[in-house]
């Protein structure tokens, strides 16, 4: 199935989900996460603030500010900046995500985990998004732990990725956790 077929498929399984069942989908994927050993070594964490249709990160988000150093993603051009969560300066930004406002920008380099959004994930780590490249080009320069969430039916066999895909090193959904990259130096249970 190419990604665009991938994208329609999903995008339909996403409109049959309940309030409900979107709240503790994403309850059941945060507290995996919480619980891992790269989470809780994490002092810098880079999340996306999700659209209605994504995995929801803002009960996490809500909860965890105070306690980690928490980033947020905002477009500039056709690339990634990173800059500190702060409630109060977020703005509608491209696409209508809210990002955050200001100068403060801080390199990839200084982050420790990343929660990267998707339409798509499958076993080997291969994600697709939403065809625009942002993470691919971010996630392409960070040695951060690179984590991706999702519902249970947003994990597909296969992907065909393209050569500038970056692959995740781990996939957490409401059931499962996939670890991909075991070379990598990270404990994460």
């Amino acid at each position: 199935m190419n990604k665009e077929d991938i994208r329609k498929l999903i995008k339909a399984r996403k409109a049959l989900l309940s309030d409900d069942e979107k709240r503790r989908s994403a309850a059941n994927v945060f507290a995996s996460i919480e619980k891992s050993a790269a989470f809780i070594t994490a002092e810098k964490i880079l999340v996306y603030h999700s659209l209605p249709d994504e995995l929801s990160t803002l009960e996490f988000i809500e909860k965890w500010h105070n306690n980690k150093t928490l980033f947020l993603p905002r477009v500039n051009g056709d690339i990634l900046e990173i800059l500190p969560y702060n409630r109060s300066s977020l703005r509608p930004g491209a696409f209508k995500i809210e990002e955050p406002d200001g100068d403060n920008l801080h390199n990839p380099d200084d982050i420790q985990l990343i929660i990267v959004p998707a339409i798509a994930y499958d076993y080997q780590g291969n994600r697709v998004g939403r065809g625009k490249g942002y993470y691919d080009r971010l996630l392409s320069i960070t040695n951060a732990i690179k984590v991706g969430v999702g519902y249970d039916f947003q994990l597909v066999d296969t992907i065909d990725a393209e050569p500038h895909d970056v692959v995740m090193d781990i996939v957490v959904t409401e059931t499962k956790t996939i670890i991909i990259n075991k070379n990598k130096k990270f404990e994460w249970l």
